[in-house]
């Protein structure tokens, strides 16, 4: 009877470490740094505003804006833009007010303001028979005037800012008219009431522009 010979196990395989030129390799390398720049960016991104002023309720021509009247917004700007405007690390100019209407919660821009000698309005009140109904302090609007001579040819003041609507019940609600207080430079003051004096049975209309 012939002996069974014992079998030999199989010899044991090991695993070897990758070497630099597995593809596997360079692979997880481009993922890690995939992922860092994408990491990066992200948070670069979300740290791109500034802080700017803006104001805090409705202000007019010639309204004086001291600290109590802003607030600081974070604002992201594109490439352009930032420079229009004043930033919480700017130094506000001294003897600070409105050269024209800025409303509430609006940045403040730097070309609306100067020192309360340079603002040079006065305020105009108008008797007003048509305007739009969402005109309001710190609106932007036209001024018309019509007569029997019939339609002008523009409007006899132009990108005035409105500083006060008094309510109905001050005046002005019998007659149809409303009354609008817009701030108006000094000679164009004088021009409007020259030329309102010249019209037969005036009719005064507003259109808003902002």
């Amino acid at each position: 009877m012939a002996t069974e010979q014992a079998s030999s196990p199989p010899p044991a395989t090991r695993t070897g470490t990758p070497g630099w030129r597995d593809p596997r390799l360079w692979i997880g390398v481009l993922v890690v740094a995939a992922s860092v720049v994408i990491g990066a960016r992200v948070v670069d991104g979300a740290d791109d505003t500034v802080q700017v002023w803006a104001v805090v309720s409705d202000l007019g021509a010639g309204d004086r804006v001291g600290e109590e009247d802003l607030v600081a917004r974070r604002v992201r700007f594109a490439d352009e833009g930032l420079d229009r405007y004043f930033t919480v690390d700017d130094a506000l100019p001294p003897d600070l007010a409105l050269v024209r209407g800025v409303g509430a919660d609006e940045l403040l821009p730097r070309a609306a303001v100067g020192s309360a000698d340079d603002a040079g309005t006065v305020s105009v009140p108008l008797a007003v028979d048509l305007v739009p109904p969402a005109v309001a302090e710190g609106s932007v609007v036209d001024v018309y005037l019509t007569g029997s001579a019939g339609t002008p040819d523009g409007p006899v003041l132009d990108d005035v800012v409105v500083v006060d609507v008094p309510a109905l019940d001050d005046g002005f609600g019998a007659t149809g008219e409303r009354q609008l207080v817009v701030a108006v430079d000094e000679d164009d003051a004088e021009d409007f009431f020259a030329r309102l004096s010249r019209v037969e049975n005036p009719v005064t209309t507003v259109t808003q522009v902002s």
